[in-house]
């Protein structure tokens, strides 16, 4: 083997391994979306932050779906609820 052969195996080792690391290191899908379904940058805090500010407390089981509509429990005038944030920032009771 030339020593050309040779640095032509290692480049395309190091490529391969570059790509395997690009797929690591991209963003996590949401469980059960499809692979075409963007999800938008909004964060775990700051979506709890603006339930806040519309009055729920004790935010819990926050998650977020394919449509970036985030989904929790939480306490609205001292009774539990179910709630949506909408991704323009809209909080809202979901149905029981």
């Amino acid at each position: 083997m030339t020593w050309k052969s040779i640095a032509i195996v290692i480049a395309s080792g190091l490529f391969a391994a570059s790509a395997a690391v690009g797929q690591m290191t991209a963003a996590p899908q949401a469980p059960g979306c499809d692979a075409g379904d963007k999800i938008d940058g909004v964060t775990l805090e700051s979506a709890r932050e603006k339930l806040n500010k519309a009055g729920f407390v004790q935010v819990t089981e926050l998650k977020k779906a394919c449509d970036n509509f985030w989904h929790s429990r939480a306490i609205k005038d001292g009774r539990p609820v179910n709630v949506a944030l909408t991704p323009t920032g809209q909080a809202m009771i979901e149905g029981d």
